[in-house]
C-alpha cells in the first residue's frame, strides 16, 4: 500500500481524517467535562474516560503520521512571527492531545477509580475495604499530580484551540489561501 503524502495543494485523506477525528474527540471531551461540572452530571464520567482513551489512541496515530509524513507545507508566504506562532500553537495542540489522556489516566487510575473503555476494564477500580462503594487511591500524590496537569493542560488546550480556529478563519477570510479548504478535503 502506497502512503499518500501531503502537498502544499492537498492533504492526504489520512491527515484530514486524523485531524477531524481528534478535533471532534477533543471538543466533545472538553464539552462533556464542562457539562459534568456545571450540571453535576458525573454519570457521564465513564463515557468521558472511554472517549479519552480513544483520543489517546488516535493522538498516537496522528503523531506517528506526522513523524512519517512531516509537517504540511505552507500554502503561502507569511510573516515570520505568524509562522512561529502557528508552529507554537501546533506543538501545544499536539502535546495537549497526548498529555490530556495520559494525565486523565493517571488521575483516575492512581485515584483508585479505574478506567474502562466502554465497559472493558483497562485499569481496575480499587475499592475501599471498609466501604466498597468508595475508591481507595493507589497513590494520592500521583492522582493529585495527574489532576493538576489535566487542569492546566485543559486550559492551555482551550487557548490553543481558540487560536487555531481563529488562525484557520484568518487564512480563509483575510489571506484567502487554501489552508482551511485543504483541511476540508477540497482543492
Amino acid at each position: 500500500m502506497k502512503l499518500i503524502k501531503d502537498t502544499p495543494i492537498t492533504l492526504s485523506k489520512t491527515t484530514i481524517s486524523l485531524h477531524w477525528i481528534v478535533a471532534v474527540l477533543i471538543i466533545g471531551l472538553l464539552g462533556s467535562r464542562l457539562y459534568m461540572e456545571n450540571f453535576e452530571a458525573f454519570f457521564l464520567m465513564s463515557w468521558h474516560k472511554s472517549f479519552g482513551v480513544l483520543l489517546f489512541a488516535f493522538a498516537l496515530l496522528r503523531v506517528t503520521w506526522r513523524i512519517i509524513n512531516g509537517w504540511p507545507k505552507h500554502t503561502n508566504t507569511h510573516p515570520q512571527y505568524e509562522m512561529i506562532l502557528a508552529k507554537v500553537i501546533h506543538y501545544v495542540l499536539i502535546i495537549s492531545m497526548l498529555l490530556m489522556p495520559i494525565s486523565g489516566l493517571i488521575t483516575s487510575g492512581m485515584g483508585g477509580h479505574g478506567v474502562d473503555l466502554f465497559g472493558l476494564e483497562i485499569i481496575p477500580h480499587n475499592p475501599n475495604p471498609e466501604n466498597p462503594q468508595r475508591s481507595m487511591p493507589f497513590s494520592e500524590s500521583w492522582s493529585d499530580l495527574g489532576k493538576t496537569v489535566h487542569g492546566i493542560t485543559a486550559n492551555a488546550l482551550l487557548v490553543a484551540l481558540g487560536l487555531h480556529i481563529v488562525g484557520a478563519i484568518k487564512h480563509h477570510v483575510i489571506d484567502k489561501d487554501n489552508t482551511l479548504t485543504r483541511m476540508l478535503g477540497k482543492k
